[in-house]
């Protein structure tokens, strides 16, 4: 069997679990090309890249959102259309996607079945917990940004049939965990800045920041900012009493499955974010607005308590692999 593994290269969260999959889906004896597109990640796959495209990236603002005319900026709709037409998706038995809008749109030109292998098709399942504040047009962006034929979704919870529990990598697996005073934030479409004043008012406690706008390390009174590096997070992560990050989904995931206290600050207007955010809150994680002066004592708060949040996540990536493949060859893939 020919598979095409689609992955979107927005952020680091698709890359980080392709580090695992790839090697499940090769464990198969299949054939496999690997495409990515997009922009904004800082992790590199160990892997052959068959097809690398610019894509449709979301640009990460700094003050807590996508910033949406630098993401319209660059969309250039003409490139992306060729792009569109230029992946072969119809020489390939399977095309797997994880929410990459080239190859999606590629197959719905050609009438190809498309499998979703995603965070985002939980998301958009009717059994998944929503915001309670309505978003029509970010709801809508989210189901036809990648549109898809069949759906295997991940999210913080089982919630339905065809939906798992999150692929924790390997590398957050293995690592031995300890818990030293510091907390470990990643909060990308914040400025360092913003994040430097903010926790500048909780002088008392040890902040490991990892920046997307920093490339060297720097010192500021109880802060230490980091550029990112996938080993040096893993590690802080791993060793932290807490963990700061915006409410996507690997490393929220990864911080509850290393059994570290857990707060997030979903992205404005990011309908995905909001709804990890709903999701979180009912497993009583704290959800920060944003990073206001007025929202200090709520971070206080969370650093005085020990409480945790217990979760089950066992290793079900070969499972979900199997499932994917052995669907592909009941429709005659």
């Amino acid at each position: 069997m020919r598979v095409l593994y689609a992955i979107q290269g927005t952020g680091n969260g698709h890359l980080s679990r392709a580090r695992d999959v790839i090697p499940a889906l090769l464990a198969q004896g299949i054939t496999l090309d690997i495409l990515v597109s997009g922009t904004q990640a800082d992790i590199q796959l160990p892997y052959p890249i068959a097809y690398q495209l610019k894509g449709l990236s979301f640009i990460f603002g700094k003050k807590g959102g996508v910033d949406m005319w630098k993401t319209y900026v660059r969309a250039n709709t003409r490139r992306l259309q060729n792009e569109i037409k230029s992946v072969p998706v119809q020489d390939y038995d399977l095309v797997i996607n994880d929410f990459e809008p080239v190859t999606a749109w590629a197959c719905q030109r050609v009438e190809k079945p498309c499998f979703s292998f995603s965070h985002q098709a939980a998301v958009l399942n009717k059994n998944a917990p929503q915001p309670k504040k309505t978003d029509s047009l970010g709801k809508l962006i989210l189901k036809k940004y990648a549109p898809t034929t069949h759906h295997f979704g991940l999210h913080f919870k089982a919630y339905d049939a065809g939906i798992f529990t999150p692929i924790i990598r390997n590398d957050i697996r293995s690592i031995p965990c300890n818990k030293q005073p510091h907390y470990t934030v990643y909060l990308p479409s914040y400025s360092d800045g913003k994040i430097l004043k903010f926790l500048g008012e909780i002088p008392d406690v040890p902040w490991e920041i990892f920046s997307k706008h920093n490339k060297k390390e720097s010192h500021f009174k109880n802060m230490r900012i980091r550029p990112i590096d996938n080993s040096a997070f893993v590690h802080s992560l791993a060793n932290s009493t807490g963990v700061l990050c915006g409410a996507g989904f690997e490393t929220p995931a990864e911080a509850l499955f290393l059994q570290k206290k857990l707060m997030v600050i979903p992205m404005k207007g990011q309908y995905e974010q909001q709804c990890n955010a709903a999701a979180l809150q009912q497993m009583k994680v704290p959800v920060l607005k944003s990073l206001k002066k007025k929202h200090v004592d709520k971070v206080l708060d969370w650093v005085e308590t020990d409480a945790l949040v217990e979760v089950d996540y066992p290793d079900m990536t070969h499972h979900i692999v199997q499932q994917i493949l052995e669907r592909a060859k009941n429709l005659g893939a």
